[in-house]
């Protein structure tokens, strides 16, 4: 690790949790065909702080990517405050970033040249952005891919980059909406591990959505879960498993029982609320 990026983990890792990124009594309605609106969101408060890996989930049509669009400045909620380290947050800037399901890498550029682009497009010194492409690259296991172009790379590695360039540019904030959702379950389970221990390393605070309750388990610092019509937020669980995945395989946290009860309570949580909209 570089001295400035050492520096950084440091005092990431040491800060208070004091709501890095607040949303305060949020609504969302978007206007639909015929005159007529859809409640997306209702009543949100959230507060994302230092080091917080928070998992969305819920039903289908429960809010999880409006929320997303909404703490990335894609959407301006019709009411209530987002807050970024105490400053408005209204639209996308380089202190949010974003991983999609599918990776958005420029496919004319080379891997680190991916992962270049936004220490670049802030004005970073070559010097200092060649510390930090190499030190993302190597996080990532991508240092023998660095000179490749996107379409040589498998869909675990395309997605490796994503997070690489994303965490490059520094953002105090990292959304990621169903990142491996496209991927099959051997790849998927070592994505989960190797963005556990990239976590684990940068003390980023994560806002990530999912389906999957095992993996919201297995990744979380706290679990949103989220009801549909309007959407909104039921329950904000602290994860008895955050700190256990760096040093118990997923297939033996899987097998006890604490594991099992809370996994059965999340499923027939989200069913219940399935039935009844």
């Amino acid at each position: 690790m570089t001295p400035s990026l050492a520096r950084t983990a440091t005092a990431t890792a040491t800060a208070e949790n004091s709501g890095l990124i607040s949303l305060q009594d949020i609504d969302l309605v978007y206007n639909v065909d015929g005159g007529n609106s859809f409640h997306a969101l209702q009543n949100i408060d959230l507060d994302l702080n230092s080091g917080d890996f928070v998992c969305a989930i819920g039903p289908s049509g429960c809010g999880k990517t409006s929320l997303l669009r909404v703490l990335a400045g894609y959407e301006t909620p019709t009411h209530g405050s987002v807050t970024v380290d105490g400053h408005p947050h209204s639209k996308p800037d380089a202190d949010v970033g974003v991983v999609f399901q599918r990776p958005n890498l420029f496919p004319w550029l080379t891997i680190e040249k991916n992962v270049d682009f936004g220490p670049r497009m802030k004005g970073i010194k070559a010097h200092e952005r060649r510390q930090r492409v190499s030190y993302f690259l190597e996080m990532a296991n991508l240092l023998p891919a660095a000179k490749k172009l996107p379409h040589q790379l498998s869909g675990g590695m395309k997605q490796r980059a994503a997070i690489a360039r994303a965490l490059a540019a520094d953002p105090k904030v990292i959304l990621m909406d169903e990142p491996f959702g496209a991927l099959d379950a051997f790849t998927r389970e070592s994505m989960q591990l190797s963005l556990h221990d990239i976590w684990s390393q940068t003390h980023k605070s994560i806002f990530f959505i999912t389906h999957d309750v095992e993996e919201a388990m297995l990744l979380s610092t706290r679990i949103i879960l989220m009801y549909a019509n309007p959407g909104r937020i039921v329950e904000d669980i602290p994860n008895p498993f955050a700190s256990r995945l760096g040093d118990t395989p997923p297939s033996e946290l899987r097998l006890s029982k604490q594991f099992i009860e809370m996994r059965e309570y999340l499923v027939k949580r989200i069913k219940d609320a399935t039935s009844d909209s």
